[in-house]
């Protein structure tokens, strides 16, 4: 056996013949680990987008969660971390739109069904590969408890917390002002929009006798009002009275009325009111009771009611009204640098067009108070702390939640509409075949959800709430592992909707990792031509090295960098561990005593401070230190282990004296033993395939199952 060690370490011919007697032995499932275990330790995977291959943020949850995971498990845990994919709806349907797009089609016109069922083989083709790619990177989750977000049983959880709500009346349907995105032809939440500034020209437009500023004159045919603020004694006079001015498309009239959220300091302290298409106008006229018309359409165009300008672009629009106000003698004058936030797409990266639609909306304050409290209390804790104060802030700021999205792939919304009633709701239980208002006939809502509701609902859901065994032992569970830029969009959802569905927390401990960026601290992207695949470095370095780069230097909450220099460094920590062993095995085959030999005081010393060293790594790992364990366990294994102590031991190990040679052996195999253990969860393939050349019993560790992942943790 130990002859094999006389060759060089070769990750590639290692990997998956480790990973496989890993699978075979059937220790990812909790339920069938060695010894008496009772303490449950539960993750749940955030499910990776099943619609491409696996990125550097994926490998670094993946690192990080299967580090603790394999921690705990070596510690007697119960361990069980459940593997997952989400379908992604709108991200998914994004990225098929493009494969179309290449393939000469696009998804408008297109059969419903059809589309669907194209997305579907494309997502479960992407989800067996990224499956792949996990279990190249050395995830050991229970692939027998593997879920999908449209698992029949999912999407049954997902109606239910549904239904729940609208019977609670938390989820309403409503004409409300929304963000559009022209080229997607969907709604989008707040957290799905990218706000930039940028520099528009404003323009100073004569009404009547007032001059109001604006750089939307292509909005002005659905002005409802003009307003001041109730404080500008400038227009005092005019409040409650109305006006009476000469537009482009004819007369205009409209009343001037006093509203605190006008700036008296912006333009000439008058703005003009259009709620149709501008959300702090649209809660303006809510608060006056004033109307809202439309007049810029689905696409993006200025509709009927725009005269000459309709069916033009909103950009084309604005440029030719700015011309045609100045040549009527009402464009007073154009401020051409002003800058200002606008919202656009956070995937195509296009302006939004607010529109006033028909939308299903969650109440969010009555969900968001529960969660306040278990965050206030420390129920739930976080890695890095400052993110408690950030997720207060956050819930206690809370607007109501749009939850349906306006494409095909995704979980269709459960409802019944009456279209004589105005698309008024009729049920939600897919039972009702005639509106109980008007005797008309109902029609199925084509809207499906936001994946962020039915990914809010992961970790109950995954463990099949209310009945099973899984949920009963398993929930709440320990650790939500995931970036730190998804707080809101998952993590605060997934607090609320689970106190609300469950009453319990659904994780004790949230740690996030920030973005991981190339090496002179810029994102990655594809436009910048310097994405890393986290898949190439593995098979190139081998997965230890990459899992190592991964977690020293990466403190929680902040970026961490990826280069090929840094993740060959850790390649030749890996020779470095095989060659220890190496040096330790050939040189230990004559020590065959069951006992522990009488050491010598400085093999006691050096043996005392290996202890040391586990607990120092222990303590980092339970307060989540990560990056910290793993550079102490490399400057200790490298430096002090091999630079020091094998040096050292040399002359011991050619003693005439027994005693002393015995004694050399002991320490050695002891400080090999326990670095194999403290650097499995970091470094597992390597060390799995080190300990199997390690003797059972005659003065070797007696081994539990064979495999180093079941393994006692060092002082347990």
């Amino acid at each position: 056996m130990i002859d094999k060690l006389l060759r060089p370490y070769n990750p590639g011919e290692t990997e998956k013949r480790i990973y496989k007697l890993w699978e075979e032995s059937g220790f990812f499932n909790p339920d069938n680990l060695p010894g008496s275990r009772i303490k449950p330790f539960t993750i749940i995977m955030p499910p990776p987008n099943a619609n491409g291959s696996l990125h550097a943020g994926h490998a670094v949850f993946v690192t990080i969660e299967d580090l603790i995971i394999r921690y705990r498990r070596m510690r007697g845990y119960k361990t069980l971390w459940l593997p997952g994919a989400d379908h992604a709806g709108f991200e998914t349907q994004v990225v098929y739109e493009k494969q179309l797009e290449k393939e000469g089609r696009t998804r408008f016109g297109m059969d419903p069904d059809k589309l669907r069922e194209e997305i579907l083989a494309f997502t479960l083709a992407n989800k067996s590969f990224m499956e792949g790619q996990l279990r190249e990177l050395g995830a050991s989750c229970d692939w027998g408890r593997e879920k999908f977000t449209l698992d029949p049983d999912i999407v049954a959880t997902v109606y239910g917390t549904f239904k729940k709500l609208f019977d609670d009346g938390l989820v309403y349907r409503g004409k409300r002002i929304v963000n559009w995105c022209t080229k997607h032809q969907t709604s989008l939440s707040e957290l799905e929009t990218t706000s930039e500034e940028q520099t528009d020209p404003l323009y100073y437009m004569q009404y009547g006798p007032f001059v109001v500023a604006t750089v939307r004159p292509e909005t002005k045919f659905g002005d409802t009002a003009v307003a001041v603020n109730p404080t500008d004694v400038r227009y005092k006079e005019w409040i409650g009275k109305t006006i009476h001015f000469e537009g482009l498309l004819g007369p205009v009239t409209l009343p001037v009325i006093a509203d605190e959220y006008v700036d008296p300091e912006f333009g000439a302290g008058v703005v003009k009111i259009t709620p149709a298409h501008d959300p702090n106008d649209f809660e303006v006229a809510r608060r006056h009771d004033l109307p809202s018309i439309e007049t810029i359409d689905q696409y993006g165009k200025l509709n009927e009611r725009c005269g000459v300008y309709s069916g033009l672009k909103v950009a084309e629009a604005r440029k030719r009204i700015a011309e045609d106000l100045e040549k009527a003698g009402l464009l007073v004058k154009v401020d051409p640098a002003y800058k200002h936030a606008v919202k656009k797409c956070y995937k195509c990266e296009r302006v939004l067009e607010p529109r006033i639609l028909p939308q299903w909306f969650v109440k969010m304050k009555p969900l968001a108070e529960p969660a306040m409290r278990a965050v206030l209390s420390d129920k739930i804790v976080f890695y890095p702390a400052h993110y408690k104060k950030i997720v207060l802030h956050w819930l206690s700021e809370i607007e109501d939640w749009n939850v349906s999205r306006q494409i095909v792939w995704g979980i269709p919304i459960p409802a019944k509409l009456c279209e004589k009633c105005g698309g008024g709701v009729v049920d939600i239980d897919d039972t009702v075949t005639q509106c109980p208002t008007c005797g008309g006939g109902v029609v199925k809502d084509t809207d499906t959800f936001d994946t962020w509701f039915s990914s809010g609902q992961w970790p109950f859901a995954t463990l099949g709430y209310p009945d099973t065994d899984d949920f009963k032992k398993f929930y709440p569970t320990q650790v939500m592992e995931t970036a730190g830029e998804i707080i809101f969009f998952w993590v605060a959802r997934m607090i609320m909707l689970s106190l609300y569905r469950t009453g319990k927390i659904p994780f004790e401990t949230v740690y996030l990792h920030g973005i991981v960026t190339a090496k002179d601290g810029q994102k990655m992207s594809k436009s910048k031509g310097n994405v890393i695949s986290p898949l190439m470095l593995s098979q190139k370095y081998g997965t230890d090295a990459l899992r190592m780069g991964l977690i020293i230097g990466n403190t929680p909450g902040t970026t961490t960098a990826l280069y090929e220099e840094k993740i060959n460094a850790y390649k030749l920590f890996s020779n470095k561990l095989w060659n220890i062993a190496r040096f330790v095995l050939s040189n230990t085959e004559a020590y065959a005593t069951d006992e522990t030999p009488k050491l010598l005081k400085e093999d006691a010393a050096l043996v005392a401070e290996c202890k040391a060293v586990a607990d120092e790594i222990t303590a980092d790992i339970e307060n989540y230190r990560f990056y910290m364990a793993g550079e102490k366990l490399y400057h200790y294994v490298w430096h002090r282990f091999a630079d020091v102590v094998i040096e050292e031991s040399k002359e011991r190990l050619k003693s005439e004296s027994v005693e002393t040679r015995q004694s050399a052996h002991y320490m050695l195999l002891s400080l090999l033993v326990m670095s194999l253990k403290l650097l499995h969860p970091f470094m597992p393939f390597v060390t799995e395939e080190v300990w199997s050349y390690i003797p059972d019993g005659k003065g070797f560790p007696k081994k539990t199952g064979g495999l180093l992942m079941v393994e006692a943790w060092p002082g347990e």
